[in-house]
């Protein structure tokens, strides 16, 4: 028997972790509503503040939306959406990804019909229709500052140590095993996710996509990139992140590192240092450009006034 012929959108539950989604939740659901009305959706709020939950609730009436009372970070509320899925397959999908046509049936579909793949992948593309470079080698000591927002790749950005990581040699144009997939869109099965014990809900957010996909590697399963899908997704990425958005970053950083990579105490005291100095000129950083942007809108407000 084919073990594609009896993949439907129906076994597939899509979980999407809101928190202050009301931007882009409306459009996300909107699509999944046109493209894989079938599957069974699982919103879990973050404890939001701008009526993300409701706003699902009324956008896609099906979806069961599961509103938690404090917010303990991406993983954990993945987690929850995977433990409530009635699908075969649960597809982790970010809020602010949006589909054109049905993207999700065919990794189910092709995660059937290879079982030593643990996760399966879409290609991402920008908004204007652009790749987004969504799969990339596991990150090593080199990756904080050839890494894909590391100010050495923005002032080199062909340089050969961020075009290593972020996988630029590579055509993106045919399916690959890689090191990891971005968590904005990837497709497990729920019995590997339970095998694996879900996602590792101590990184609050950055970094647990990277450890599930290593996980899965050490478990013997692949990971593949399958590029014949794709969806768009907004990255919402800011140049003067929130400060407590810069610690999250930099102790996932530390937690990553203290589960795949540790090495000697010396090394580990070396590593450790350099992360808080990274995170503490980030943090140094984002005030500067607080200040400066206060400044104007001062200035700017006297010249009107």
């Amino acid at each position: 028997m084919d073990p594609q012929a009896g993949v439907e959108a129906g076994d597939v539950s899509i979980v999407i972790v809101t928190y202050n989604s009301a931007g882009v939740i409306e459009r996300c659901l909107a699509s999944l509503r046109a493209h894989v009305p079938g599957a069974e959706v699982i919103v879990v709020d973050n404890a939001s503040g701008d009526g993300s939950a409701e706003l699902a609730e009324r956008a896609l009436p099906s979806a069961r939306v599961i509103r938690r009372r404090r917010n303990d970070g991406l993983a954990a509320g993945v987690n929850e959406g995977a433990a409530a899925a009635g699908g075969r397959y649960v597809m982790a999908l970010n809020p602010d990804t949006r589909l054109t046509s049905d993207a999700i049936t065919p990794l189910a579909r092709y995660l059937a019909a290879h079982p030593d793949v643990g996760i399966v992948a879409p290609r991402l593309l920008d908004e204007d229709g652009t790749l987004q470079l969504s799969c990339r080698r596991f990150p090593g000591y080199g990756t904080a500052f050839f890494g894909r927002y590391a100010p050495l790749t923005r002032l080199l950005p062909r340089n050969r140590w961020s075009r290593a990581y972020l996988m630029q040699d590579y055509d993106h144009a045919s399916e690959r095993d890689v090191d990891w997939v971005s968590g904005a869109a990837m497709l497990f099965s729920r019995a590997v996710w339970e095998r694996l014990g879900g996602w590792d809900a101590g990184f609050f957010m950055f970094s647990e996509d990277v450890d599930f996909c290593r996980r899965m590697h050490e478990a013997g399963l692949r990971v593949v990139y399958y590029p014949h899908v794709a969806l768009y997704h907004t990255i919402g990425v800011s140049r003067s992140a929130p400060p407590r958005m810069i610690i999250a970053r930099h102790r996932s950083m530390w937690r990553y590192y203290r589960k795949h990579m540790r090495g000697n105490v010396a090394l580990d005291a070396v590593t450790a240092a350099g992360i808080v100095a990274r995170c503490g000129l980030q943090l140094a950083a984002a005030m500067a450009s607080r200040v400066i942007r206060g400044m104007q809108a001062r200035a700017g407000a006297a010249r009107d006034a």
